[in-house]
């Protein structure tokens, strides 16, 4: 049997996930990284987007939006804003973020409307990330 490592996903409202995995890859601002049992110690930032672990040849995708990671003692936290799973992820209200959040900065980019884009392309984002996870590739 390999060698697992311990799983958390913690958000404001609480865990999401607590579970022994055999591999967890996550979206660092650096770039996608993995980590494995005994993995080094380590802290990351977390952008939004798809984080996967896997369990006993069973792949899980979990949409993560923003927040931070350590690695330490043969266990990975995950400290983030918001965690979706999949099942639980409402396919339509992600494609109508999508959609509107591609109206706005298309707006912005005609000057015809004022708004923050940082945050238009942040909601472009999680919808995106939101509809990978949910299997939905747009």
């Amino acid at each position: 049997m390999a060698e697992t490592i311990h799983l958390e996903v913690v958000t404001p409202k609480g865990a999401v996930i607590s579970d022994d995995v055999d591999i967890v890859t996550a979206p660092g601002y650096g770039g996608e990284f993995g980590v494995l049992a005994n993995h080094a110690a380590m802290l990351s930032t977390i952008k939004i987007g798809v984080m996967t672990y896997r369990k006993a040849e069973q792949e899980r995708r979990i949409m993560v939006s923003g927040g931070f990671c350590e690695v330490s003692n043969n266990q990975i936290t995950f400290l983030v804003e918001s965690a979706e799973v999949g099942e639980k992820i409402d396919v339509d209200r992600a494609m109508r973020a999508k959609e509107r959040a591609e109206k706005r900065l298309a707006a912005a980019a005609t000057q015809k409307e004022k708004i923050n884009q940082t945050r238009a392309e942040a909601a472009l984002h999680r919808a995106l990330a939101r509809l990978r996870v949910a299997g939905r590739s747009e």
